[in-house]
């Protein structure tokens, strides 16, 4: 999402917060759909743009995929793309490595957020394909090289990420672009388990995405193949690669109209007024509502509403966070989704003194903020927790709560002034510190 501002990140080294935390191994989780949904979210995901336009061919890298970082890439970005390239070779059985000099399949550019915001408003960052710079991408964008329709092979490619944002931003930006540079390029809003969904809930590689893109790299396909031909070795392929999903019976799935997506974009995207998002997230809910959806997509369409709605009527949007978790309790892939409509019950029960009930929502949500590596979620959840414990009588408690937060809040928000304005934004709710210097 882009921002009006950019903030100068403070040096670590001065700062009086506890150390940046990080986490240790990532968690996946296996894919628990029938491989007949999955082969038609990988034809979507691999034959759709994020437009809608579709694309005849199927791409890929046919070659190994070296990547080299260029630009002004902050600490944070080393070790986190080190172990992003781990998994995908671990995980996804991809041939890829990093390079230091001379040319690469991928460059990974660290640029300003400024210029990204210049050149896509509502991206936070990018691929692009033919390119190798930032200044390649911005003299040819308008050239057929940087078209993925016209795309017969993957052999080189830009992927363009802030410098000047959080540890945990860059991160997600690393993950997502770098999976779409070597697989999918469309976004699915139906997909509850994985970061090729424009709601951001996931933020890492999911063991879905990981098994869409080992099934890319399958030796059963090859760039220039059809959707129908792509299609017609899905069965297998994925009998083989995920045999457990062969087990599983299929369940009916709706596509998600361009009306409900156009909505969503304008509820939450750059530009639109306060009265414009309200009236496009009432859209999206009555979309949602008509189409009969049970799914996340339903309880994202309240949450939105909850959002826009908090700060004219609290109630009103309890009521929509309530109807969201609700819709989300129905399905084991959305505990992460519910957990971040946690964030905002728990925090209106503390606003409203009832520290135990915001302590009963907080609990479950922190192990799933961390198995998901979200440390922004996280943290948020712990401050939470740290007010809740203290309006439930237990101040010793709380403090160590709160300083364990820190460390986590540092990688998910970044400079020192983030992290402290959070804190403070969540102080203010509890009713025991209003009044206070």
């Amino acid at each position: 999402m882009p921002l009006a501002d950019t903030p100068t990140r403070a040096k670590i080294s001065d700062s009086t917060l506890p150390p940046m935390k990080a986490f240790a191994s990532p968690h996946p989780s296996a894919p628990t759909r029938s491989n007949a949904n999955i082969a038609a979210d990988f034809l979507s995901l691999h034959f759709r743009l994020e437009s809608g336009r579709k694309l005849d061919y199927f791409t890929r890298f046919e070659t190994p995929v070296t990547v080299r970082v260029t630009g002004a890439p902050p600490p944070s970005l080393a070790p986190d793309l080190r172990g992003l390239l781990s998994r995908l070779r671990r995980e996804a059985g991809i041939d890829i490595r990093q390079v230091t000099q001379g040319s690469a399949n991928i460059t990974i550019e660290a640029v300003s957020r400024a210029e990204l915001r210049r050149a896509i408003p509502a991206a936070a960052c990018f691929v692009v394909p033919n390119v190798s710079s930032f200044d390649e991408f911005r003299r040819d964008r308008r050239k057929p090289k940087t078209n993925w329709a016209v795309l017969r092979t993957r052999t080189r490619l830009g992927i363009f990420v802030p410098y000047d944002t959080s540890p945990q931003e860059l991160r997600d930006c690393l993950h997502e672009e770098l999976a779409q540079a070597l697989g999918p390029l469309n976004d699915l809003y139906r997909l509850p388990d994985s970061v090729f969904n424009d709601d951001n809930v996931h933020t890492v590689l999911t063991g879905f995405d990981m098994l869409i893109l080992r099934a890319t790299y399958a030796p059963e396909l090859h760039s220039g193949m059809t959707e129908g031909q792509v299609a017609a070795k899905l069965p297998a392929l994925l009998a083989r690669l995920n045999p457990a999903g062969t087990r599983r019976p299929a369940v009916p799935v709706s596509e998600t109209p361009r009306n409900w997506i156009d909505a969503v974009q304008t509820a939450l995207g750059p530009g639109a007024s306060p009265v414009a998002r309200r009236a496009a997230a009432d859209t999206a809910a009555r979309t949602a509502q008509s189409l009969g959806w049970q799914d996340q997509r339903r309880a994202f369409s309240h949450y939105m509403l909850g959002r826009i709605t908090q700060a004219s009527d609290p109630e009103a949007a309890q009521q929509h966070f309530r109807a969201a978790l609700s819709y989300l309790s129905r399905d084991p892939n959305t505990r992460l989704h519910a957990a971040y409509v946690v964030t905002q019950t728990a925090a209106y029960a503390i606003a409203t003194g009832d520290g135990a009930q915001a302590l009963r929502e907080i609990n479950p949500a922190l192990d799933e903020a961390a198995r998901s590596e979200n440390a922004a979620l996280l943290s948020t959840l712990m401050l939470l927790k740290a007010e809740a414990l203290d309006l439930t009588g237990h101040p010793d408690a709380a403090r160590s709560v709160r300083l364990d937060s820190l460390g986590w809040a540092r990688y998910g928000f970044g400079s020192d002034w983030a992290v402290r304005a959070k804190m403070r934004e969540i102080a203010a709710l509890n009713p025991q510190n209003r009044g206070r210097g």
